[in-house]
């Protein structure tokens, strides 16, 4: 074997591994982002998670790209070790669909229609057709089509190159008798694994052996034990991405490698001894491509099949073996968002969505603690309002950052505009939290200060307050809801707040006038109308932002004009309503919060 047959062979593993990526990529886009939601919401029990893990790895050709994403569910609590390890288990079935593919380099045919069914003539069609989809078709999906045809036709191509460049091989007897050291189990097993952690794929650690195959020195008793070698080996990208999570996926992370290696003891057990005492004719018998993808299914769903009823076991002997780390911090809702997740869209905007929703529950309850501490005021009622700001701060921080990482990836319309109004209500949201600790640090200094409201002005902004706080409750209830129709009750409401802000302003005057309030409360009373102002601003800012979602359209002012042409009348009697509910005149002088 020459330098030029090193540098074919080299070469065509280069084109296999970039082939056979672009095909699984492709096949995932093609597919649908919601591949992932679907493995996170539909995997409740064992059996499911294990079908749904061989068909999700399927489709994106990569169990450890599969196990990776659900170390990520494990690892911010949106998923048990338990339900985790049956996903893992069918992903270790799934992996093996790429042998299949690979297979197809195996026909030949002569003249006729045999020889369009060739290798040869088969890529050439197929790298025909996904140039021209990529090239002059104009949609998406359309395009992705064309790149699962070209990664395939890439894939042949490097299997083709590969073949060739072994060929002469057959007749060398040091690579047979380098070959026949593999037949030794222990010897076969650590080979497989080793070069599979090398090249860090399964997938492409099978199709090597089978471009190896072509030489006829690979047997049975050689192909067994280098397959689950393989298997053991394409642990280990799954236990490098968990190096930095917690208990749980570390434990998930293990069950990857735990599984393959129990299925590797128990299956060669009972295989070598039958073979010791029975002696299987077929264990010299040289294995074709296709020949090694059905040993290497076999052997996958066997071994899912005997472990199986034994996934509780399992789960038991990683918390034995990975106990919990007595320093890990307290999982927050924000850690939800798992760097994990960024590599796919649907699943990451997912979280965000659960985690914006928890963001806006928090504001709200953060607005009716400041303003609670108008007729009860404690410092430890104030300390309580600022560490929940600090924990909407954080929510800010970390959502902003986290979507525009989400944006860098393809997405298509609807994700487009949801990462849009994500990045719009985040803004909004946080804003309203700090108008709240405005307001709380406000009635602290009008205590600190042992200064006081008259009656009348206590009365005016408890009125105010309970508007705003109903307009927000109704704001998080539309938002958390994707509820557009009780989102339209937000504008009136809006303008109610303005309204009862510019009478409370000139109540205030009036009291000013006749000196019955003093200056450094009327300065407080101010400074609280223009917060709770700005909040109902915020608030209509969340109604807009779904609306633009609603209606593919980011001209706001646009949008303002056709809601208020196209609902006068609904919104002149919900502006009627709100003003005869928050009529400060039907109040009596005290209004007590929760």
């Amino acid at each position: 074997m020459g330098i030029s047959n090193i540098l074919a062979l080299f070469s065509g593993v280069a084109l296999f591994l970039y082939g056979m990526t672009l095909m699984g990529d492709s096949l995932k886009k093609v597919a649908g982002n919601s591949l992932e939601v679907i493995l996170y919401k539909l995997s409740s029990n064992p059996i499911k998670g294990i079908l749904l893990g061989a068909g999700v790895t399927a489709v994106i050709q990569s169990s450890s790209a599969t196990s990776v994403m659900v170390v990520g569910f494990v690892n911010s609590k949106m998923m048990k070790v338990k339900q985790a390890i049956g996903i893992i288990m069918g992903a270790i079935i799934g992996t093996s669909i790429t042998g299949w593919i690979v297979s197809l380099s195996s026909i030949e045919g002569s003249s006729g229609i045999l020889e369009l069914l060739s290798t040869d003539s088969l890529t050439a069609i197929v790298a025909i057709i996904g140039i021209y989809l990529r090239m002059f078709c104009k949609h998406t999906k359309q395009k992705h089509i064309g790149d699962i045809m070209l990664g395939f036709a890439v894939l042949m191509f490097g299997m083709k190159n590969m073949s060739s460049s072994v060929s002469d091989l057959r007749n060398s007897q040091i690579f047979i008798d380098l070959l026949t050291n593999f037949s030794n189990p222990i010897v076969g097993i650590v080979a497989g694994a080793l070069f599979t952690a090398v090249i860090q794929s399964a997938s492409a650690a099978v199709g090597i052996l089978q471009v190896l195959s072509v030489t006829g020195a690979i047997t049975f008793e050689i192909a067994f034990p280098m397959l689950m070698g393989i298997a053991v080996g394409a642990s280990l990208p799954v236990l490098l991405s968990a190096l930095g999570a917690s208990s749980d996926g570390k434990r998930l992370a293990f069950s990857y490698l735990l599984v393959d290696v129990l299925g590797a003891i128990i299956l060669g057990t009972i295989y070598y001894l039958l073979d010791a005492i029975i002696g299987f004719s077929f264990v010299s018998m040289p294995l074709s491509t296709v020949g090694i993808a059905l040993l290497n299914t076999v052997y996958r769903i066997i071994m899912v099949l005997i472990l199986a009823p034994w996934i509780s076991f399992i789960e038991k002997l990683c918390k034995f073996i990975i106990r919990d780390d007595d320093e890990e911090d307290e999982l927050y809702e924000e850690d939800r968002l798992e760097e994990r997740f960024i590599a796919h869209p649907a699943l990451a905007i997912e979280q965000c969505r659960i985690t914006i929703n928890n963001m806006a529950v928090l504001t709200r309850d953060n607005i009716c603690n400041a303003c609670a501490l108008l007729d009860s005021y404690t410092d430890k009622k104030f300390t309580k309002v600022c560490k929940k700001e600090d924990i909407i701060d954080r929510y800010a921080d970390k959502l902003g950052t986290y979507i525009v990482r989400v944006t860098r990836k393809e997405l298509d319309k609807v994700q487009n505009a949801e990462v849009s109004k994500y990045l719009h209500t985040i803004e909004d949201f946080e804003r309203i939290g700090d108008h709240g600790m405005n307001i709380a640090e406000a009635i602290q200094e009008l205590n600190q200060n042992k200064n006081s409201f008259t009656d009348e002005a206590r009365k005016d902004i408890s009125v105010l307050m309970l508007a705003v706080e109903d307009m927000l409750t109704l704001t998080v209830e539309a938002f958390t809801n994707n509820d557009l129709q009780l989102a339209y009750s937000i504008e009136p409401f809006e303008a109610l707040v303005d309204e009862l802000c510019d009478k409370l302003k000139l109540c205030h005057i009036e009291r000013l006038k006749k000196g019955t309030c003093t200056i450094e409360a009327g300065t407080t009373f101010n400074d609280l109308i223009t917060d709770l102002e700005r909040i109902g601003d915020h608030c209509n800012n969340v109604f807009v932002s779904m609306l633009e979602q609603e209606m593919d359209d980011y001209d706001v002012h646009t949008l303002r004009n056709t809601f208020s042409a196209t609902q006068t009348e609904e919104y002149n009697k919900l502006l009627d309503a709100y003003k005869v509910k928050y009529d400060v005149n039907r109040f009596s002088d005290t209004i007590e919060f929760e």
